[in-house]
C-alpha cells in the first residue's frame, strides 16, 4: 500500500507533468506491467512530453499487456528506458493517436518498426514503402502492413523529425506504394484480365500533389489500353475489372479497418462516366467538354501505379490543355464561383470549425495558388508544380506573389495543415473540423508545442493564421499588379508588364493597359496618399473584378480619388472603416447612375462609412428630408438658389438610396445580400417617393417666397401625387405624376388666384428642369382632366364639376393612386374626400365599365408597346408585367373598395395583400402576382442603375446585361438563367391575369 505522503508527492508530480487524471495515472504506474520502471524519472519525463500523457500511459500499459510473453515485455521496457529515440517515438505516437495504440495492441510486435535508425529511415521513399508492403498478398495483410508503415511516419511527425510538408510527402509516397500493392493483388486474382490490357493509375488531388493527409480519399483517374493484338472493348472491360478490384482492396473495411477510399469521381463525366477510358478518349473529352475546374484538378495529376509509359503519355498529352485553361472565357469567375460554392455548402453549424473549406482555411490557400499557377504558368514553366508550398515558393521567386506575403502564407498553411494532421491522427478518421471538447483541444494544442495554456493558445494561433490566410487570399492576385507599376527597391522581383496585363485580362478587365495607367496614377510615389492607396487597392481590385464591369469600377475609383485625394478624411475612412471601402467598390462598379451622382458631389462617399451600424445608408424619412430642404430654401437668396439647394439634397439622397440598394442586392463580406427582394423594392420606392415629395415641397416654398407673394399665395394650393408617385413606388428614373389643385382665398378674385397658381406651377417645372450638376425632376400632369388639352391647374370646385359630369372610368382608375404630397394639407384632404366616391364606387363597377377597362387595357397592349421590343421581356407592358399586375389589382379595388377598407390604399402590394385577406384572390395567385410585380420593378431599377437612363426592358449589351444579372443575384455566365426566370415568372403572372382581369 502506498504511503499517504508519497501519494501526495506523486499526485503533484503527475499534475506538473501534464496529467489531467493523476489518480488514474498513479494506479497505472503501480500496475504490475510497469513495476520494473515505476520509479524511473526518465519514463515520467517522457510521458509528460507527449500530447496527452494520460493517453500515452494508458496505451503503454495496453501494449505491455498485449506482449505475448514476459520476455517480450521485458525487452520492450528495457529498450524503452535505454533508447531515447524509441522512447520518444513510441510514447509520442501513443500520446497522439488512440487509433495507432489500438493497432499496436492488436499487433504488439509492430513496435519494432520504430527501432530502425538507418539514415534512410528518416525520409523513406516509395521503394522503401514498397519493401514494407511486399509480403502483403491479400487485403487484410495489406492493411496491417500499411498501418505498420503509417506508424513510422507518425512517429517521425510527432517527434519533429519531419516537418508537415515532409510528412505529407511521405504519406503520398506510402499511398503510391499501397496503390501498387493493391493493383498487384488485383492482377494476381485475375491474370487473364491483366494479360489483355495496359492500365495506368493517375493520382490526383493531394496524393498527386505529394501532400496527402493521414486520412483522405485518394483521388485517381484510370487510363487503359489494349495490349497489341487484343480487342479494345474486351481490354477496357478487363481494365475496368482490375481497377474496381484495386479500389475494393483499399476501400473495403475488414477487422483491421480500411486503408482509405479510392475516389475516381474526378474522371471525365464524374461518376456517370466510364471508370476506365483510353488515352484518346480522355483527350477528346478534355478538348471538347471539360469545365475549368477539371483543368484545375489536372494540375496535380501524376502517374503512380500500373503501366508507367502509359501514365506518362497521359500527363504529357493533357499538360498543354491545362496551361491553356486560363484563356477560357470566364476563367477566373469559374474558379472563384467554385470556391464560393464550396463555402456555401458547409453546414452553418460547422463553418466556424471547418479547417479546410471554411473562410481562411486550407482551400483558400490552395485555390489562390492554383489560380496564379494557371494564369502565369502558361509562360513560366517554373510554376508547374502540383505541390502547394513548392508552387507558392516558385510564385514568390518569380515576383507573382510578394515575398513577405509568401512567407506569411507558407507559415499559415503549415500551421493549419499541422492542425489537420494531428486532428486526423487521433482516431485516423477523415475530418477537417476542429474538435469542440476541451480535452481534445488540449491534446491538439500540446501536440503542436503549445504547452502553456494549450487551449487558449491553440485558438489564438488558429484564428491568427486563418485571418492571415483570408487577408492574403484576397490580395494575392492583386498586390503584384501594384508592384508592376510602383518603384521597387533594387533586386525586388516584380511582374513584367506582359504578366500584369495577362493577370488583368484573366480577372475580366477589358482594357488592361488603361487599368495599369490608373494603378500607376493611384499608387506610385512616396506620398502618404500613395502609401494608403497601395494598402487599399489589392482588396479593391478584387471587388472590382467581382463585378460585371471591373474597368468602370477602377476608372470611377480613380476619379473619386482625384477629387477627394487631398481631403484628410477620405482615405482614412476607406482604410479604417472596413465596410466603407467594400461599399464604395460595389457602388462604383455596379453601373452608371450611382457613380454619376457621386462624381457630382464626391463628398457623399462619407455616407458609405456607416452602413454597418451607424445608419449611413438607411433612407431618411419624409419629415426629416422636408425639414432639411425647407431650411436650405430659407437660407437662400432667391427662388433659383433655393431650388438648387433642394435639388442638391435630392441628388445626395438619391445616391444614398442607390448605394443602399446596390449593397443590399449585391451583399458584402459583412452584410449578405438581402433575401427579401420585396423589402428592397418597397424601400427604394418609399425613399424615392418621399424624396420627390420633399423636393416639391421645398420648390413650392421657394417659388412662393420669391414670387412676389411673400409667404402666402392668394390661393390655397396643393399637389396631388398620381401613378407610382402616389403609390410610393417611384423608381430612380420616374417622372413625378401629379395633379395641381387650388382654391382662392376669401376675398380673392378667381382670375387672380388662377394666375398665381399657374405661375407657381410654371416656375416650379422650369426650376426643377434647369440643366445643372443635379439630375432634373420632371413634373408630368398628363393625368389631369382632359389630359394635355385641359388646364394645368383647376380649383377644387372645377374638379368636382368635371368628375360629376364628364369623368370616364379610366379616370376613376387613375384616381386610385391619388394622394396629397405637398402644399395645403386641408385642401389635399378635401380633394381626397371629393374623389373617394369615384374610385371606390358604391356597388362596385357595372359590366359596361368592366368591359371598357378591359378594352382599354387590350388596346394599350397592342398600341403602346415599342416597335421591335420583345413583349415577353418588356417589364411594363409585356405579358405578366407591371401593367398586368396593377390593372388587375386596380380592377379589384374599383369593384370592392367600398366594401373592403383594406383595398383603399394607393400602394399596389398593400392592395394585393388586402385582396388576399378578403378572399378576393387565392394566396397562390396573390403570391404569383406579387413576385412578378417585384421582379419587374427590380429589373427597371437595375436598368436605371446600370445604364444611367430609364428603360422598360433588359439591355442588349453584354456587360450591361451581366450587370443587371448581378444586381438580381445571378453570377457571371448565368444571364440566360435570368432571362428564363423572368419569362417564367411573367408567364405565370399572365395566367392569373387572364383569369382575374379578363375573365378567361
Amino acid at each position: 500500500m502506498t504511503a499517504p505522503g508519497r501519494r501526495s508527492s506523486t499526485f503533484t508530480r503527475l499534475l506538473r507533468h501534464g496529467f489531467t487524471d493523476p489518480s488514474a495515472a498513479e494506479r497505472l504506474l503501480d500496475s504490475a506491467e510497469l513495476t520494473p520502471v515505476r520509479n524511473d524519472p526518465v519514463l515520467l519525463d517522457a510521458l509528460g512530453a507527449t500530447a496527452d500523457p494520460d493517453l500515452a500511459l494508458h496505451g503503454l500499459v495496453r501494449l505491455l499487456e498485449a506482449q505475448p510473453a514476459p520476455t517480450a515485455r521485458r525487452e520492450l521496457l528495457d529498450t524503452l528506458i535505454a533508447a531515447k529515440p524509441l522512447r520518444d517515438r513510441l510514447l509520442g505516437v501513443l500520446g497522439a493517436s488512440a487509433a495507432l495504440a489500438d493497432h499496436l495492441t492488436r499487433h504488439p510486435r509492430d513496435w519494432h518498426a520504430l527501432v530502425t535508425y538507418e539514415p534512410r529511415d528518416l525520409h523513406p521513399g516509395v521503394e522503401e514503402f514498397e519493401r514494407g508492403l511486399v509480403e502483403a498478398t491479400d487485403p487484410v495483410s495489406l492493411r496491417v502492413a500499411y498501418r505498420r508503415c503509417l506508424l513510422s511516419i507518425a512517429a517521425r511527425d510527432v517527434c519533429g523529425t519531419t516537418d508537415v510538408a515532409e510528412t505529407a510527402a511521405e504519406l503520398a509516397d506510402l499511398a503510391t506504394a499501397t496503390l501498387r500493392a493493391a493493383l498487384a493483388i488485383a492482377r494476381a486474382a485475375a491474370p487473364e484480365d491483366a494479360a489483355l490490357c495496359r492500365l495506368a493509375v493517375i493520382a490526383m488531388g493531394k496524393c498527386g500533389g505529394h501532400e496527402l493527409n493521414y486520412v483522405s480519399d485518394v483521388d485517381v483517374i484510370f487510363v487503359g489500353e489494349a495490349v497489341e493484338g487484343a480487342d479494345e472493348g474486351k481490354a477496357l472491360r478487363s481494365a475496368t475489372r482490375l481497377a474496381s478490384h484495386m479500389m475494393r482492396v483499399c476501400s473495403e473495411t475488414t477487422v483491421e479497418g480500411s486503408i482509405w477510399p479510392v475516389d475516381a469521381n474526378l474522371r471525365p463525366e464524374g461518376r456517370n462516366g466510364p471508370l476506365v477510358r483510353t488515352l484518346s478518349s480522355h483527350l477528346a473529352y478534355y478538348q471538347r467538354w471539360a469545365k475549368t475546374w477539371e483543368f484545375q484538378a489536372l494540375l496535380k495529376a501524376r502517374p503512380v501505379a500500373g503501366d508507367t509509359e502509359l501514365g506518362e503519355a497521359y500527363v504529357a498529352a493533357l499538360e498543354p490543355l491545362v496551361w491553356q485553361a486560363a484563356e477560357r472565357e470566364n476563367f477566373v469567375t469559374d474558379v472563384q464561383k467554385m470556391r464560393r460554392r464550396v463555402v456555401e455548402n458547409i453546414p452553418a453549424a460547422e463553418i466556424d470549425r471547418e479547417l479546410k473549406l471554411g473562410p481562411g482555411g486550407l482551400r483558400d490557400v490552395e485555390f489562390a495558388v492554383q489560380l496564379l499557377q494557371l494564369v502565369h504558368g502558361r509562360a513560366d514553366t517554373s510554376l508547374r508544380s502540383g505541390t502547394t508550398l513548392d508552387a507558392l515558393q516558385a510564385l514568390a521567386a518569380g515576383g507573382y506573389v510578394g515575398r513577405e506575403d509568401a512567407v506569411q502564407l507558407d507559415d499559415a498553411y503549415r500551421f493549419l495543415r499541422s492542425m489537420e494532421h494531428r486532428i486526423q491522427l487521433y482516431r485516423l478518421r477523415r475530418t477537417h473540423l476542429v474538435p469542440e471538447a476541451e480535452a481534445d483541444q488540449r491534446r491538439l494544442g500540446r501536440s503542436l508545442g503549445l504547452r502553456t495554456d494549450p487551449v487558449v493558445a491553440l485558438n489564438r494561433e488558429w484564428r491568427r493564421h486563418a485571418a492571415v490566410v483570408r487577408r492574403l487570399h484576397e490580395k494575392l492576385f492583386y498586390r503584384p499588379l501594384l508592384d508592376a507599376v510602383a518603384q521597387l527597391a533594387p533586386g525586388e522581383a516584380r511582374l513584367s508588364p506582359e504578366a500584369a496585363r495577362e493577370r488583368l485580362v484573366a480577372l475580366g478587365y477589358a482594357d488592361p493597359a488603361a487599368a495599369l495607367r490608373h494603378l500607376e496614377a493611384l499608387a506610385s510615389g512616396v506620398t502618404r496618399k500613395a502609401a494608403i492607396q497601395r494598402t487599399l487597392l489589392p482588396v479593391l481590385l478584387g471587388w472590382f473584378a467581382d463585378s460585371a464591369d471591373p474597368d468602370a469600377g477602377l476608372l470611377n475609383f480613380r476619379k473619386v480619388s482625384d477629387a477627394l485625394g487631398k481631403t484628410p478624411w477620405y482615405l482614412r475612412l476607406l482604410r479604417d472603416e472596413g465596410a466603407a471601402a467594400e461599399n464604395l467598390a460595389r457602388v462604383l462598379s455596379a453601373g452608371r447612375l450611382a457613380p454619376d451622382l457621386l462624381m457630382r458631389a464626391p463628398e457623399a462617399v462619407a455616407l458609405l462609412g456607416d452602413a454597418d451600424g451607424g445608419g449611413g445608408l438607411e433612407p431618411r424619412g419624409r419629415d426629416h428630408l422636408e425639414q432639411e430642404i425647407l431650411a436650405a430654401v430659407g437660407r437662400a437668396d432667391g427662388a433659383a438658389q433655393g431650388v438648387t439647394a433642394a435639388r442638391g439634397v435630392r441628388r445626395r439622397e438619391l445616391f444614398r438610396t442607390a448605394a443602399a440598394d446596390i449593397v443590399g442586392s449585391y451583399g458584402t463580406e459583412t452584410q449578405p445580400a438581402e433575401a427579401d427582394q420585396g423589402a428592397l423594392v418597397d424601400r427604394v420606392g418609399g425613399a424615392v417617393s418621399d424624396l420627390t415629395a420633399a423636393t416639391l415641397a421645398g420648390t413650392l416654398r421657394a417659388v412662393v417666397r420669391w414670387g412676389g407673394w411673400g409667404d402666402t399665395l392668394p390661393t390655397r394650393f396643393a399637389i396631388i401625387g398620381m401613378g407610382r408617385f402616389g403609390g410610393h413606388e417611384l423608381g430612380y428614373g420616374s417622372d413625378a405624376d401629379v395633379l395641381f389643385v387650388h382654391e382662392p382665398r376669401e376675398g380673392v378674385e378667381e382670375r387672380e388666384a388662377s394666375d398665381a397658381a399657374n405661375k407657381v406651377v410654371s416656375e416650379m417645372r422650369r426650376l426643377l428642369q434647369i440643366p445643372s450638376a443635379d439630375p432634373p425632376l420632371l413634373i408630368d400632369a398628363d393625368l389631369r382632366p382632359e389630359g394635355k388639352s385641359g388646364p394645368m391647374v383647376r380649383t377644387l370646385k372645377s374638379y368636382e364639376a368635371y368628375y360629376r359630369r364628364w369623368s370616364l372610368v379610366w379616370e376613376s382608375q387613375a384616381l386610385l393612386r391619388a394622394e396629397p404630397v405637398a402644399g395645403d394639407e386641408e385642401l389635399g384632404r378635401r380633394f381626397v374626400e371629393l374623389i373617394d366616391p369615384l374610385r371606390y364606387p358604391a356597388g362596385g363597377l357595372g359590366d359596361d365599365a368592366v368591359r371598357d377597362i378591359r378594352r382599354l387595357k387590350a388596346r394599350m397592349e397592342s398600341e403602346r408597346l415599342p416597335r421591335g421590343a420583345d413583349p415577353k421581356l418588356h417589364t411594363k407592358l409585356g405579358p405578366g408585367g407591371l401593367s398586368d399586375v396593377e390593372w388587375t389589382v386596380q380592377l379589384l379595388q374599383l369593384q370592392h373598395g367600398r366594401a373592403e377598407s383594406g383595398l383603399r390604399t394607393t400602394r399596389t402590394r398593400e392592395a394585393l395583400a388586402a385582396a388576399r385577406e378578403a378572399g378576393l384572390i387565392s394566396p397562390e395567385d396573390a403570391s404569383i402576382l406579387d413576385e412578378a410585380w417585384v421582379l419587374a420593378t427590380r429589373v427597371r431599377n437595375a436598368v436605371m442603375l446600370v445604364r444611367g437612363r430609364a428603360g422598360d426592358t433588359f439591355p442588349s449589351g453584354g456587360r450591361e446585361l451581366a450587370a443587371v444579372g448581378r444586381y438580381l443575384g445571378y453570377a457571371d455566365g448565368h444571364v440566360g438563367d435570368m432571362l428564363d426566370a423572368y419569362r417564367r415568372t411573367a408567364r405565370r403572372a399572365r395566367g392569373v391575369v387572364e383569369t382575374l382581369f379578363y375573365g378567361a
